[in-house]
């Protein structure tokens, strides 16, 4: 059942990439985080952002914007790096509180309260309107890259941050999107090279056949998007999903997930 559900989120959440503004990494990592641990569900949910991230680029990947690319994410890199050291530090598994329902033990840990907040915080900030129009002035790229990318590196969600400093670079729609998916890759392989420097504790090959189920539903999900490659405005979906994100993120940060 697992499987199902895993990959079916991760088709619909490829797809919403290129039409609602959402993230992969926004979207999957809430529903990995009800079957795994949370630095588990964010490496997995790494892996499947980034070859799918791959896979968009030979769809669409003529339109990247190589200056804006570089410049913005020469410092992502940095922050992911940093993001990601972040994460396995706080990974141990500090309780901060526990309390019991029904004599089962649930437990409120740094990680989990952490990543918790900034689920909520970044899925505002890809669905309510007024957040959506923030954004930055071009010469504020390299802090940009490294704010996002921290912030990639830490919980796998950075395209709103990243979407705010770039809609003020002049791009085309399908530079935009080119151009952001060359920037996610970038991270995707810098935090990952860190989260595998602690492979054992990840357990790729226990959830290998969930991993790449996983996969080939985002690939499905990036291909169909190419194919109506039309920006739309999905208010209904955008308010739903928020919706579900904060509350499996409430969720999380009580330590009932």
């Amino acid at each position: 059942m697992e499987i199902i559900i895993i990959s079916s989120v991760a088709l619909i959440a490829s797809l919403l990439t290129f039409f609602s503004g959402f993230g992969l990494g926004t979207i999957l990592t809430p529903v990995l985080v009800i079957f795994f641990p949370v630095e588990i569900a964010i490496a997995l949910t790494g892996i499947v952002h980034l070859l799918n991230n791959f896979f968009k680029i030979a769809l669409i990947g003529s339109k990247i914007n190589w200056k804006v690319g570089i410049k913005f994410g020469a410092t992502a890199v940095i922050g992911a790096f940093a993001g990601a050291k972040l994460l396995l530090f706080l990974s141990g598994g500090t309780v901060l509180y526990s309390y019991a329902i029904h004599e089962k033990i649930f437990s409120i840990t740094v990680i989990k309260l952490i990543i918790s907040v900034l689920m909520i915080v970044f899925a505002l900030f890809e669905s309510v309107p007024a957040l959506k129009k923030i954004q930055f002035n071009e010469n504020k790229l390299y802090p940009g890259g490294l704010i996002s990318g921290f912030f990639g590196g830490l919980s796998g969600n950075q395209g709103a941050l990243r979407s705010m400093f770039l809609l003020k670079c002049g791009l085309t729609k399908e530079s935009f999107i080119a151009t952001g998916i060359l920037i996610a890759c970038a991270v995707d392989l810098t935090r990952l090279s860190v989260y595998f420097s602690r492979v054992s504790s990840i357990n790729i090959q226990d959830n290998l056949t969930v991993l790449i189920s996983a996969i080939a539903a985002a690939f499905a999900g990036a291909y169909i998007g190419s194919r109506l490659l039309k920006k739309i405005t999905i208010d209904f979906v955008h308010r739903l999903v928020t919706v579900m994100i904060i509350f499996l993120a409430i969720g999380l940060g009580l330590g009932l997930l």
